[in-house]
């Protein structure tokens, strides 16, 4: 493959342009829009003026879990457990709606401090967070490591709770490391979208903080229809490319679940499709990857891998592909596609599915730049010299941008 620069896609961002926290009202965030290489501006509560009366908006439900657990041992020593993805069960709702224990992939902070031995996090009646809650006592103990991940088995003593309750109760919001701040209350709210259900993420998909219900209403008054599909975000996602050749970084591999009815409604909006973030844009465009990784009996893992859409030569149609998933859920009696998806969407990309995308400004040297990139042909730096000279704000609660799709 063709060596990709990762330093071609450096740009300056001065720490005071990114959103430490955001607009009081989220829908009146500033909305950049890019249509065949010319930028103007507006607010994104006018957004449905930038988006065909005949177009389908898909956007990624995915609730953001308060992931981060500290622990501090009997010496003082604190000890930060970052759940990243379940491992036992594996299944999200599963692992997260367990009362017996379940085994999670972490990250540690302060590992030094923790070599053996299992960490305690005591939930009284009285404290703060208990929110009426019975006392409960959870416990990690760590299994395996695997490169910089850990795998943790997590107990506790109160049968009533699900391992998403303890959560709720003992753990923090992850709000992004760039942020520079702790968690606050209001990011327990902020930090989702309005219409954020299935539990699961540790990054929110940010794209979708700008929409308010007055919003929904608004496109949905129009003729846009909405729907909905799932990716869990994980950390990986603010993992900076370190190589000198983009494509030699490693992606991160997340797990998506995408109803039928989404499917079927794709199939009849085709050319029309709006994805509200990089998350719903992975999704939608493994789905054309997917098709021929359907396993014949229903069963087992079903991976897109990183480099599938360069490597595999694949020459279905994008209505095949989506046709023969329906036909696989029909004949395995199955109501939503589970996968995961490693897919790196870079420049020289083919795109299959997506006609406009709405993102918000993301780091330089990102993964999420690259596919930016591959979407608008390489003019990534007119759109974002243009943020960085009319006052745009950067990042997770910065302002965002709706770009069409550029042949």
């Amino acid at each position: 493959m063709t060596p990709i620069c990762i330093s071609d896609y450096n740009y300056p961002l001065p720490d005071e342009r990114i959103a430490k926290y955001p607009l009081e009202e989220r829908d009146h965030s500033k909305l950049l829009v890019y249509r065949e290489g010319n930028v103007s501006e507006d607010v994104f509560y006018r957004i449905g003026d930038y988006i065909p009366a005949d177009s389908l908006l898909i956007y990624n439900n995915t609730r953001v879990i308060q992931a981060r657990l500290v622990f501090h041992k009997e010496s003082g020593a604190r000890i930060e457990v970052f759940c990243l993805e379940p491992v036992a069960p594996h299944d999200y709702a599963l692992s997260l709606g367990s009362t017996q224990g379940c085994t999670w992939k972490c990250m540690i902070g302060n590992l030094k401090k923790w070599k053996t031995g299992t960490l305690t996090l005591q939930l009284s009646a009285q404290s703060s967070v208990a929110n009426g809650s019975q006392p409960c006592t959870l416990t990690a103990e760590r299994l395996s490591t695997t490169g910089n991940t850990h795998e943790v088995r997590f107990a506790w003593d109160n049968d009533q709770m699900s391992f998403a309750e303890v959560l709720d109760a003992m753990g923090e919001l992850p709000i992004p490391p760039y942020l520079n701040r702790k968690t606050e209350e209001s990011d327990k709210t902020t930090y989702q979208t309005v219409y954020s259900r299935i539990k699961g993420s540790v990054a929110a998909p940010t794209a979708g903080l700008h929409f308010t219900q007055r919003v929904l209403d608004d496109l949905r008054g129009r003729g846009i229809k909405t729907t909905e599909l799932t990716l869990h975000v994980g950390a990986g996602t603010f993992q900076p490319v370190k190589t000198e050749d983009a494509n030699r970084h490693t992606m991160h591999t997340e797990i998506i679940a995408v109803p039928r009815q989404t499917i079927v409604d794709i199939l009849e909006h085709l050319g029309h499709i709006v994805a509200v973030g990089t998350t719903s844009m992975r999704t939608l465009e493994s789905l054309y990857f997917i098709a021929p990784l359907l396993p014949a009996d229903g069963e087992g893992e079903i991976h897109v891998g990183q480099f599938d859409p360069y490597e595999k030569g694949y020459t279905h149609t994008t209505q095949e592909a989506l046709q023969r998933i329906l036909d696989w859920l029909d004949r395995t009696h199955q109501d939503t596609l589970h996968a995961e998806t490693q897919i790196m969407i870079r420049p020289g990309y083919e795109f299959h599915l997506v006609d406009q995308l709405i993102t918000n400004f993301h780091q330089p040297k990102s993964t999420l730049l690259l596919l930016v990139s591959a979407f608008v042909k390489g003019n990534w730096r007119t759109i974002y010299d243009y943020a960085l000279s009319h006052g745009f704000r950067f990042l997770s609660y910065g302002d965002s941008s709706i770009l069409y799709k550029r042949e």
